[in-house]
């Protein structure tokens, strides 16, 4: 059902108007006593009154006034008879009634004179109750009983010494919540599982020396410290917050957020950069896993294998065709990652479509040439590689295929477990790195993709360098002594 107004040059209507109310004209109450039934009657009479309309032969329990005819926007109760909200006065038509809001100062004015005069009589009979408390003490003092008055005294000195204490330790303590900030460095000092919880990283004492390598580089801001900056940055590496949730976290807008968090991954990319590196063969052979030993000798140099970032949904359509992934069914970005035979990512690609096929990848991402003569690679099936690993003197080996047969021979089988054996553990350091840092395993925005000008580097292939480097000193999980090569500053 529709409600309408009826005061009169009002058009104001339920269907339209969906945040006013709209107040039936009052009843006459004849069941509450004598009282109540007059102060109804003069209210209905006054609300008729003031909607200046012939109403004669009229059904009145149709009549609505909304609430754009009160002053305060909301009718006032029964009771309340000084209230100018008691009837509608506000724009009622074309006679001219007095000010609605001259009428609702006095009723404040009014209001706050009783409350005063309220508290004025409580306050005199509290100190009436206190004079003749203090005449009943005096006569019984006067009687002979015993007077406590130094005692009363020493134990008043006493209790307002404690007071004063707590108020200045409160204070302290409100000062010192309010100084410190939950990201500072004070608060990461004394909770190495905060540490890990918010940044990957073991303890504390990682953290302030991987924070003492940046520091110099790392841009200052005006809201944040260097220490709180590079927080942010790895808080969002780790957790994979969204910039609004780290706006309220360290008070500051969102955009602040992105870009900080832009600039000091590019800090992070320049100075972390020498924690992926390849290392010499002599090193390899040195420290060369015995399980490795058994199987290949010394000559494994590296496992490779693919790992794919799910981005946004390109609104281009040659860029959502290239970085379409049928086996994720989703648009990604590929990189290729090796490991060492220790454990240790030693390789790390830009980004390509999830289109891109491995082959390809390994071919034109750079990885040829680190290969020396005589090394071997170890592959998953859908590395086909080896023709350009052949044209390095090298050599690959990859689980054996049953495609034309119709099962493998001994010799594959022990060939292929021995491969699959070893294979898996990049497998885990990539599983172990994405866990780490789970801003790889969300969507990334497609911003990530676009280099910024004067760059040809993306903040993708940038955010994936990062989290390998800090992610040197992960443990692969194998089941061989491991050569884990810590942060070296």
């Amino acid at each position: 059902m529709v409600n309408y107004c009826r005061v009169l040059g009002c058009h104001n209507r339920s269907d339209r108007d969906n945040d006013k109310h709209y107040y039936r004209l009052p009843e006459v109450v004849t069941r509450e006593g004598e009282k109540t039934r007059e102060l109804s009657e003069e209210r209905r009479r006054l609300w008729l009154a003031n909607l200046h309309q012939d109403f004669a032969g009229k059904n009145l329990k149709h009549i609505r006034v909304c609430s754009d005819h009160f002053v305060n926007g909301k009718k006032a109760a029964l009771y309340e008879r000084e209230s100018p909200n008691w009837a509608p006065t506000v724009n009622m038509g074309t006679k001219v009634l007095r000010s609605p809001y001259l009428a609702n100062d006095r009723f404040q004015r009014r209001n706050d004179r009783n409350r005063k005069a309220d508290a004025a009589r409580t306050l005199l009979s509290i100190s009436q109750d206190c004079e003749e408390l203090l005449q009943v003490e005096d006569s019984t003092t006067d009687q002979g009983m015993v007077c406590q008055t130094e005692l009363t005294c020493v134990g008043i000195t006493a209790m307002q010494t404690e007071i004063s204490y707590l108020q200045t330790k409160n204070q302290e303590l409100a000062d010192q919540l309010c100084d410190e900030h939950p990201y500072s460095m004070e608060s990461m000092k004394k909770n190495d599982e905060k540490v890990k919880h918010f940044t990957g990283l073991t303890c504390f004492s990682v953290l302030f020396a991987l924070f003492q390598f940046l520091e110099a580089y790392i841009p200052a801001k005006l809201s944040l410290s260097k220490f709180e900056t590079l927080m942010l940055t790895l808080i969002k590496l780790r957790l994979n917050l969204s910039n609004q949730f780290l706006s309220y976290q360290f008070k500051i807008s969102q955009s602040n957020v992105s870009r900080t968090f832009s600039e000091v991954i590019d800090v992070m990319y320049i100075r972390l950069k020498p924690l992926v590196y390849w290392p010499d063969r002599e090193t390899l052979r040195l420290t060369m896993p015995m399980q490795f030993r058994q199987h290949f000798g010394t000559k494994c140099a590296v496992i490779i294998d693919c790992f794919e970032v799910f981005i946004e949904r390109p609104s281009n359509l040659k860029a959502r065709a290239e970085t379409w992934s049928s086996y994720k069914h989703h648009n990604t970005v590929k990189f290729l990652l090796g490991i060492t035979p220790q454990g240790v990512i030693s390789f790390i690609s830009k980004s390509w479509g999830g289109r891109t096929s491995d082959k390809h990848i390994t071919e034109n991402c750079g990885f040829l040439h680190k290969i020396l003569p005589g090394d071997l690679v170890l592959a998953d099936r859908g590395f086909d590689i080896q023709a350009s690993i052949g044209s390095m003197c090298a050599e690959v080996k990859i689980p054996a295929f049953t495609k034309g047969k119709s099962q493998l021979s001994p010799l594959d089988i022990e060939t292929t477990r021995k491969i699959a054996n070893v294979r898996i553990h990049v497998e885990r350091v990539i599983g172990l790195v994405r866990q780490k840092y789970t801003i790889l395993n969300g969507t990334l925005p497609i911003d990530f993709l676009i280099a910024r000008e004067n760059e040809n580097i993306p903040l993708v292939d940038k955010i994936a360098y990062v989290c390998c480097g800090l992610g040197k000193n992960i443990n692969a999980g194998t089941d061989y002594d491991t050569n884990i090569l810590f942060f070296k500053f």
